[in-house]
């Protein structure tokens, strides 16, 4: 009876061992040759980025914030709201009306870019109060007006100065490397012309007009509209108008709604959303009178997954290398909103990791999403053309021939994941080949962990801040080779991996 009772207890045991014990995942298998045509592969991703308004930029802690992002990344842009608003005070009217121009603090805001190697993506907005043809107020906590202007002629010649005065201080040669894009999302609440549309091609018209009468080598592009909107009615407008563009820019975030976006209900994922945004506009712009403007993506990131505060995860990393992957030969360059965390659309900040938009929190403390950047920032000049890539992969070359490639394992933070083994097998190297593993996940470069186990101080001291950057920067970088060709990497949920296959 011990017998019986025995061998039906091993019976039972051993019907329970599959769910104890999960069937081990078999790794995904991603077949690579060193030597596949290639095709250049520009850092659209990284070279420019939004920031807070225009009086920002004179904080020190923007420019700390600033410093630190173009360490890690190719920031050569920035672009801000705001820089005709009252409190940078370059417009002003006497007693008769006539205009008084003031650019000593932009000569400040400029001075300080340039002196950190940043250039400005030039956002012209918002109407200067005595200049505005309403007083209609954006509820933002700094109370931008978004009125058009009441006289088109003080408009021009208000440009025309501020332009003028750039080309002065700053030489041709240097102000025609800038983008000059005229106001923010017109379609939105950001302008208050009616018509919409109509009005802001007529401000359009008029400030581009008055930019290149100072020079034609400057350059001027709109319509800067949320949602992928407008911009087949924009390009039929300035071509039939003969009026100057240098390019096409517009926003789109992985929050916007399928219908506002796309004007469909389909089911299209977040994580799909930036991307299928951007082709749908660089498709217009292909099928417009005027095919080879470039596109500039000026406002984007990842879904904030309200509550959840995703923008401060290590979720950005997988999302951003997704979106890399996705949005590859559309774009010429896409703007993240944001760098950094001095910001105040609703006001001052109160404590760290609170789901702004930024790189670096409140505090100059480094995000997860910074150690991602700064990961995927090492990859290279040139992208290898596989057969069919795999979808979380990303193959690229260094000019020794070095391969450099990023796997991730993008899981939404509302759903469940597990770990996602890879095993590369890689043609065209030594057999050994030294391969270098560097990785952002939630085990490496996650300073919000840190930060919690810290008991997430409201205030954290300058030591604290000290002790959560070295989570951020103190990224060990794994040395190993290849086994007769073949290596076996686990990525877990919402982590990057970077591989460096070195040449020599």
């Amino acid at each position: 009876m011990k017998l019986l009772r025995f061998t039906l207890g091993v019976l039972f045991a051993l019907t329970l061992l599959p769910a104890l014990c999960p069937a081990q995942v078999s790794p995904e298998k991603v077949v690579i040759d060193a030597h596949a045509p290639g095709r250049p592969f520009p850092h659209f991703w990284e070279q420019t980025f939004g920031s807070g308004r225009a009086i920002l930029t004179l904080r020190e802690s923007y420019r700390n914030d600033l410093r630190e992002v173009k360490k890690v990344t190719e920031f050569n842009y920035v672009r801000f709201h705001n820089i005709l608003h009252d409190e940078d005070g370059v417009y002003d009217e006497d007693a008769q009306g006539n205009p008084i121009y003031n650019f000593a603090y932009v000569d400040q805001i400029y001075d300080g870019l340039l002196q950190n190697g940043v250039r400005p993506f030039f956002e012209i907005s918002f109407m200067p109060r005595k200049l505005a043809l309403r007083q209609d107020v954006h509820p933002f906590w700094y109370k931008q007006i978004v009125s058009p202007p009441k006289d088109y002629k003080k408009w021009d010649n208000l440009i025309h100065a501020l332009a003028q005065h750039l080309v002065d201080r700053y030489g041709i040669d240097e102000v025609s490397k800038w983008y000059f894009e005229v106001w923010n999302e017109p379609n939105i609440d950001f302008w208050t012309g009616e018509p919409k549309q109509a009005t802001y091609f007529e401000l359009y018209d008029h400030t581009a007009r008055a930019l290149k009468a100072v020079s034609p080598r400057l350059r001027v592009g709109g319509p800067a509209t949320s949602s992928a909107h407008w911009v087949d009615a924009f390009i039929q407008h300035v071509a039939a108008e003969n009026v100057p563009t240098d390019f096409i820019s517009s926003h789109g975030y992985a929050d916007d709604t399928v219908q506002d976006l796309f004007g469909t209900s389909e089911d299209i994922p977040m994580d799909q959303r930036v991307c299928r945004a951007i082709k749908k506009v660089h498709d217009q712009i292909a099928s417009s009178p005027r095919p080879g403007l470039p596109l500039m993506w000026t406002e984007w990131n990842v879904p904030s997954f309200g509550m959840l505060h995703a923008r401060d995860t290590t979720y950005v990393g997988a999302a951003l290398a997704d979106d890399i992957r996705q949005c590859d030969g559309l774009v010429d360059m896409m703007s993240f909103w944001t760098f950094s965390d001095v910001f105040e659309e609703n006001g001052p900040r109160s404590e760290p990791f609170d789901g702004g938009f930024g790189l670096v929190a409140l505090g100059g403390i480094k995000k997860p999403s910074y150690s991602a950047f700064a990961l995927l920032h090492k990859l290279g000049p040139e992208r290898v053309v596989e057969g069919s890539d795999p979808s979380n992969i990303l193959v690229t070359r260094e000019r020794d021939g070095s391969l450099v490639i990023a796997a991730w394992n993008l899981v939404d933070p509302d759903k469940k994941g597990s770990a996602l083994p890879i095993e590369f097998e890689i043609h065209g190297v030594p057999s050994n080949s030294r391969v270098r593993v560097s990785r952002a996940d939630s085990e490496h470069g996650n300073t919000l962990a840190a930060y919690q186990k810290m008991g997430s101080p409201q205030y954290p001291t300058r030591a604290q801040v000290s002790e959560l950057n070295r989570v951020a920067e103190d990224s060990p970088v794994q040395s190993m080779r290849l086994s007769k060709g073949l290596i076996e990497l686990q990525v877990p949920v919402n982590g990057v991996l970077l591989l460096e296959v070195l040449k020599k």
